[in-house]
């Protein structure tokens, strides 16, 4: 099991935002996380990479009780976030928000490699590597986030939102992308509300309303499931 989280509580002040959650990611997996706005989903990718604190429950990853452990040394243990709203630097170029990806690591000629693979994965970055962060149209910016990730090689990519705010057309190329980034050996989180896009993508997935687990299953099941259809589908 490479992540776990065993009946985690989250609260803002007197808010109890997740009550209780279980979920589990397996080596090798994309794992989708759906839910409408307001349901808990930031709040779990949050309590994962260590930026909020748990009112209660435990977190394990790759065997170790990461619970407590500080934000930045959990991305050195190997997991890393693609934040909802990209956060690239703006003032920096493309090549620069790509190295600070990899700023927990040392071994310059892996760094080097790493760079060479997410320019490869996303050509327009190499056409824009001298360009500022904030002159990038969306879907650009949003592949420079997923590419600065990439660059701490990270055991566990953790997707929040990766579509927000994009074009159809772009949309799609993005999930091709996070498709290949897993075949090519890394483990994806992925917090989605394009629910068509995330389980047809998804080995498995969960449901969260409300701060709570509703249902959790194969990509595929919970893609015909009628109560997901008519919620997150728009199908009756």
């Amino acid at each position: 099991m490479l992540l776990e989280l065993d009946n985690v509580t989250v609260s803002y002040g007197r808010i109890e935002a997740l009550h209780g959650i279980s979920l589990t990611v397996e080596e090798g997996e994309v794992v989708a996380l759906i839910g409408a706005n307001g349901a808990g989903k930031t709040t779990t990718m949050r309590a994962i990479s260590g930026t909020r604190g748990l009112s209660s429950g435990k977190i394990t990853f790759n065997g170790e009780d990461i619970s407590k452990l500080r934000a930045d040394l959990r991305v050195v243990r190997g997991l890393c976030q693609s934040p909802e709203g990209r956060q690239i630097f703006p003032g920096m170029t493309v090549l620069e928000n790509l190295d600070m990806g990899a700023y927990t690591r040392r071994d310059s000629a892996g760094i080097a490699a790493d760079l060479e693979k997410v320019l490869e994965m996303f050509p327009r970055l190499r056409e824009r590597r001298k360009q500022a962060g904030g002159t990038l149209s969306g879907g650009e910016q949003q592949m420079l986030a997923v590419g600065r990730a990439l660059m701490s090689r990270p055991k566990l990519l953790l997707l929040d939102e990766p579509s927000m705010g994009l074009a159809p057309m772009i949309i799609q190329q993005i999930f091709d992308i996070i498709t290949e980034i897993n075949q090519q050996g890394t483990t994806i989180l992925l917090v989605e509300q394009n629910a068509q896009q995330a389980l047809s993508r998804a080995h498995r997935g969960y449901v969260l309303e409300t701060g709570r687990i509703v249902k959790e299953g194969s990509g595929q099941d919970l893609l015909h499931d009628p109560a997901v259809k008519e919620a997150y589908l728009g199908v009756a």
